[in-house]
């Protein structure tokens, strides 16, 4: 990448490395917005912004290192992060609802009483 212009390969290194501590930077927030909430939807996306940050940036160092396996990894690791928030929202639908339905029956069983 860059080889025929002088100084271009460096500038594209430059360029990716300064994107990478970008990302990194914005994965960190994305953990500390995971870890403290408040919301489990606010957790959900932003467990969903994590994987899409990792994909990036291993689409970067496929580029960075010109490995062309690095992009088949992350692909394969979009369809991990998609099923897996899948399933987190699957998970948290059904405690959801189930929680919705204990607390209609206590209001049920008040107005009973």
């Amino acid at each position: 990448m860059g080889e025929g212009v002088p100084g271009l390969a460096s500038a594209y290194t430059i360029l990716f490395t300064a994107a990478l501590i970008f990302l990194a930077i914005l994965l960190v927030l994305c953990l500390i917005r995971a870890i403290i909430g408040p919301r489990v939807a606010d957790r959900l996306v932003a467990v969903n912004m994590m994987g899409t940050i990792v994909m990036v940036i291993i689409a970067i160092l496929a580029l960075m290192l010109q490995e062309g396996y690095l992009v088949d990894i992350c692909l394969i690791y979009a369809m991990i992060s998609f099923l897996a928030v899948i399933v987190l929202t699957k998970v948290y639908m059904g405690v959801y609802l189930a929680r919705q339905d204990q607390a209609d029956g206590k209001e049920q069983e008040n107005g009973d009483n």
